[in-house]
Formats: C-alpha cells, structure tokens, sequence
C-alpha cells in the first residue's frame, strides 16, 4: 500500500490568508486614490448659513490660480452630512460645511461606510434672527412667546392641545393683531436644529414643566413645530426667505445672521429680550440665539483631491477670518482671540477627531 505524503505549507494558512486580506485592502485604497485623482476640483456641500462663506473662500482661493475654484453646493447641514458620510471616492465631497456639531449618529455613519478620519474645523460664530420687513414693526420677543407662536401643541387649562393661537396678539396683546406667518428651515437644515436647541426647548420649559411630563412627552412638546400654516418650510435656500419677508411685510423669517446683514436695506431683525441681533451682540454673547459654524474635512482625500489643505489655510487665514477678513464683511462672527489660535493650529494640521 503506497501512502501519499502531504507537505504541510512553509507559511501557516491564517497567517497566509491574513496577508491576502492586508493585500486586499491596500489594492482597494490604492484603487480609491486612483479614482479620486480622477477629479481636480474640491467638492464642498452642507449648510446655507456656511455656504456664502465657503463660496467666498472658494473664489478666492480659486483667484490664485493654482487650483480650480471649488463647487459649493447648499444642501443644507442634514443632507451635506449624508452626502459627506456616504463613503470615500471621486463621487463624494471632500467637506461639509455645518451650522451644528455633527452627531455621534453621523459620525457612526461615517465609519460604516469607510469615513474614518475627519477634521472639524470651527470657522466662527452665528446669530439666529427672526426678521422682516422694514415696513412692518420690530418685535421684542422671548423665547417663551415663540415657543408658543410655534409649537404644535401648547398647554390650555394643564393640557396639551392643538396650538390655538391665530395672530401675535394671541401672543401678547402688544403685538399686531396679524396673523402668524413664520418662514423658516426644514428639518434637514443645521439652523432648525440650533433654532429648536436655543429657542424652542428653553422657551418651552416654564409652560411644559409644570405638566409633569416624561423626558420623551416633554422633548417632544418642546420640539414639534406646528404643521397648520403659521409655519411655512421654506427649503435650503435663506434668499428666498428674503424675498418673501420682502413681498408680505407681515410674514417673518428664520435664518443666520449674515443673510440679515446681507440685506439689511429691506429686513430688520426681531429684538431677544430686548437685544437686537448685531455683529456686536452676537460676538459679545449678549444676544442669546447664537451658535458656532464649522466646516468637516474628509482626511482621506487630503493629498488625493488637490488643494484641500491649501483651502484650509485660505479659510483659516487672517485676511478671511480674522477679526478684519473678508468674512466679516458677509457676516461671520470671528473666534475670539483666545479660542482662534488653538483652532487654527488643528486645522493647518487637519488633526482628526478624537486626536
């Protein structure tokens, strides 16, 4: 009986099949750079309140003639986020521009689909502003009031019903008698979720608290905006809030603090307990509906898709966000002075994350 003699491998096979598997994922991110490569302009989404900041950083980096000018798409916080945390390639964008932080929800997002590094970058500050008309008359609100001008549901007689009010004076009796017609963001847009953080859950609390609510009842009173026409979406595109504040002086609008500086020859900004929004409130924490802006780079792109480090830089310099940049002028909010130099050195690093 002849027996076969069976030589056992050199190299032990999980071993073996572990360097296959590293040799894989090498081909797969060099197959990644390879395609990336194929596209020579930065692709930039997110936020309609970043997105006149990002444009104008995008126009004059593209001026230097070493790059491309980038695409600047407004597609709001929400949907910029989705877009960036689909994955890395030619097909995604390199940056996102954000009116809110972005969610440990996104975040995890990310990393599914391969986004693992990423730099967040604070590019300034942000006020919220109610406005309209300069035909019409200025508001002094509180929180309270546009919580209850808003809110789907508020308590009447220790319940929670249908919101019931029809005009400001409902509100308040000083207010005109005019019906509640408030232009404002959609829920895809970083804007409404600050706008629900620092008007609707603080101007909620002493009319729900004293319901004896649940934690999830109370958030979702607080929250919910009311869906019987006082509230109107208007989509991604803050100009167009502009121009219907403009053609009814007896609708408001919501949207940041630049698009009212923009166009403050026709809208007028609505005073929080008695402070007008102002470069100077804002800056100075004394106008209360304010919030940080940022960009978010994809790190794997950096040195694939060219000039992003050099997009940063631009966006991070003295002459654009500085105290006297260029951004100034379209209504960014500069860092402080304390706060500035620590994040500029994180981002001229493009330290991720978590570093």
């Amino acid at each position: 009986m002849t027996r076969k003699v069976i030589t056992l491998p050199t190299e032990p096979f999980l071993m073996k099949h572990s360097r296959i598997l590293a040799a894989t994922a090498a081909l797969a991110v060099f197959a990644l750079a390879g395609t990336a490569e194929a596209r020579d302009q930065i692709r930039i989404v997110g936020s309609s309140t970043v997105f006149p900041f990002s444009t104008a950083v995008a126009e004059q980096f593209g001026k230097t003639g070493k790059f491309k000018t980038p695409v600047v798409e407004s597609t709001g916080t929400g949907g910029g986020f989705k877009l960036f945390c689909a994955g890395a390639g030619e097909d995604s964008p390199d940056i996102s521009n954000a009116s809110r932080a972005i969610k440990a929800s996104e975040i995890e997002t990310c990393k599914q689909n391969g986004v693992t590094e990423i730099t967040e970058i604070k590019i300034g500050y942000d006020g919220i502003v109610i406005a309209n008309s300069k035909s019409g008359p200025q508001f002094n609100f509180t929180v309270e009031q546009v919580w209850k001008a808003l809110a789907k549901q508020v308590p009447v007689d220790g319940k929670l019903v249908e919101n019931p009010y029809k005009t400001w004076a409902d509100i308040d009796p000083s207010f005109p008698n005019e019906k509640i017609e408030v232009y404002g963001p959609p829920p895809t847009s970083g804007t409404r979720d600050a706008f629900v953080e620092l008007v609707m859950d603080k101007g909620c609390e002493a009319s729900v608290k004293p319901l004896g609510l649940d934690a999830d009842a109370t958030k979702k009173a607080c929250q919910a905006v009311r869906e019987d026409g006082a509230y109107v979406e208007a989509g991604e595109n803050d100009n167009l809030i502009v121009q219907k504040l403009e053609a009814n002086p007896h609708s408001l609008g919501i949207f940041g603090f630049s698009f009212l500086d923009q166009n403050a020859d026709k809208i007028q900004g609505s005073k929080m307990d008695g402070v007008v929004p102002s470069f100077e409130t804002i800056a100075d924490h004394s106008y209360e509906v304010s919030r940080p802006l940022f960009i978010y780079v994809k790190n794997a792109h950096v040195g694939v898709i060219p000039g992003i480090k050099e997009y940063v830089a631009e966006f991070m310099s003295d002459k654009a966000s500085g105290d006297e940049g260029y951004l100034a002028d379209k209504g960014l909010i500069p860092l402080p002075t304390s706060e500035r130099s620590g994040v500029v050195t994180k981002a001229i690093a493009l330290t991720p994350m978590g570093s």
